[in-house]
């Protein structure tokens, strides 16, 4: 994922205004104009770092030399350093909340995804995993890319990205068929067309309908087992992508993948975030001399 330098500075730059409010305070009335550190950016526990080019950026964006020192995707151990950051003190004080905030949650949701991923690789499945749109206002970009950067798929990333009919668009219009006929008639070539189902019948319609992927919301493992077999036996199954979602974690993401689904998509990626425990430490002082 790619943004031009402006644009991410700009997303990086709302993050500081919301926590600086009027100014530092307590920067401003404890450290002395002029007064030059370097720090150092580390990881205090195991997990695969995320959002080192988006902090290299904001560092740089305020006039702070940031030298990162592993990659993103790298798993790395407690103490090790992630970035050496020089310059003003004052500036670097009060952009090290907001810096660490997103660093940490970035790595986090990263470490998550591929703990997951590397569960399901060592079990045998090639069951690919993905996040959802259920992210923190503000934050889609930073969780997805988080999650690319652990490994996973990011799904679709905003409501223009591809079409997903879900059960609120059919209750709407009144019928199953009825709304995906209606979207393929109007639809680009270009976007693909995803139908969410609640039960083995609609799965089958809509597979009928040559939806390209099929969302099977909520079904338990059994339920997923017998809807497979139903598409097989119409030869359907080749045709179709499916994807199963609701109620997935961790613990039971095996039992999902063991069903054959193409797809596991699980909301608490970004929604139970459990952030990576990262901290920012002064090194060197140097203080002007009057």
């Amino acid at each position: 994922m790619f943004l031009p330098r402006k644009v991410l500075e700009e997303k990086l730059r709302r993050f500081l205004e919301e926590d600086l409010g009027q100014g530092d305070v307590t920067t401003a009335l404890a450290i002395p104009e002029g007064t030059v550190v370097e720090a150092e950016v580390v990881a205090e526990e195991t997990g695969t770092v995320a959002g080192l080019e988006e902090t290299r950026v904001f560092l740089e964006s305020f006039g702070l030399k940031a030298e990162v020192k592993v990659s993103d995707g790298v798993e790395v151990r407690p103490r090790t350093v992630l970035l050496r950051v020089t310059g003003d003190a004052r500036t670097l004080l009060s952009l090290e909340r907001t810096l660490l905030n997103l660093l940490s949650r970035m790595s986090g949701i990263a470490t998550t995804t591929r703990r997951i991923l590397r569960k399901l690789r060592e079990a045998g499945y090639t069951t690919r995993v993905a996040c959802t749109r259920k992210v923190a206002p503000g934050l889609s970009f930073f969780d997805k890319k988080a999650v690319l950067v652990g490994g996973g798929d990011v799904h679709r990333l905003r409501l223009d990205d591809m079409i997903l009919i879900k059960d609120n668009h059919i209750a709407t219009v009144g019928d199953l068929e009825e709304t995906v006929g209606r979207v393929r008639e109007r639809a680009s070539f270009s976007k693909k067309i995803e139908v969410e189902v609640s039960n083995l019948e609609d799965a089958v319609k809509a597979a009928e309908m040559k939806a390209d992927i099929i969302m099977l919301d909520n079904f338990t493992p059994r339920q997923i087992r017998k809807t497979l077999k139903a598409l097989e036996k119409k030869k359907l199954r080749s045709n179709v992508m499916i994807e199963a979602s609701g109620g997935i974690n961790e613990e039971n993401v095996l039992e999902f993948a063991a069903t054959g689904v193409d797809v596991v998509s699980l909301g608490e990626l970004t929604q139970h975030v459990k952030s990576m425990n990262i901290s920012l430490e002064v090194v060197k002082v140097h203080r002007r001399k009057d």
